[in-house]
């Protein structure tokens, strides 16, 4: 199960998060969000960060060429495109290649047919709550929902992640391709800042089920 670290913008906050060795870490450039890096972020201090933490540019109906010049700047590994965006923009961005995430706004109404026109041009799908937000909104959808997923596609799942719901993550992910999971708000002191007590927390929970698991 691997994990990816979102909506960091502080300096230290950031070198402790890296320290957790996460798999991804993700950076918001949408100027609506509570987590939006602005101009906070040391461009020299992240091209620096090892190659094996995938760093993710998160964007919402953001211009193409917007987008490459954040990959360049800070040299993303992947971005996670979390609004309207159509087949054609993942398949334009993949094309300069650089990894696609496309994310999508789950609820009991969203056709999971729709994702055919999407899987050829992007890595990972991300299924988050449909709220007022684009994302980190807080909650998480009915789960049961990813019983209608029928594709081979893997996932990130995203939406409301605590300590208190990874052991179900944990059940789900026997039977439905889930990557990994996409953690923000239930890891914060306040938006942007992440809580490095309980992400520590969860780091070794799931990587003691992952040792488990390998012995079993």
């Amino acid at each position: 199960m691997k994990i990816k670290v979102c909506g960091l913008r502080q300096q230290g906050n950031i070198e402790q998060v890296v320290a957790l060795q996460p798999n991804f870490i993700g950076f918001i450039f949408y100027d609506k969000s509570p987590r939006f890096v602005g101009e906070e972020l040391d461009e020299e201090y992240i091209r620096s960060i090892p190659q094996n933490i995938k760093k993710v540019g998160v964007f919402v109906n953001a211009n193409p060429g917007h987008i490459l010049n954040m990959v360049k700047k800070y040299d993303l590994q992947y971005v996670q495109l979390h609004g309207n965006e159509i087949p054609d923009i993942c398949r334009s961005i993949r094309q300069k290649g650089v990894s696609v995430i496309k994310a999508f706004s789950i609820d009991e109404k969203f056709n999971f047919a729709m994702l055919n026109n999407y899987k050829s041009f992007c890595d990972l799908f991300l299924f988050d709550t449909k709220g007022d937000q684009p994302g980190g909104n807080g909650t998480a959808f009915d789960w049961k929902l990813l019983g209608k997923y029928d594709n081979e596609k893997p996932f990130l799942l995203s939406g409301g992640i605590g300590l208190e719901n990874i052991e179900e993550i944990i059940t789900l992910s026997q039977t439905l391709p889930i990557y990994g999971i996409d953690v923000n708000s239930k890891f914060e002191t306040e938006p942007g800042v992440k809580d490095i007590a309980k992400l520590e927390e969860l780091f070794s929970l799931l990587r003691v089920k992952e040792q488990e698991e390998a012995e079993a």
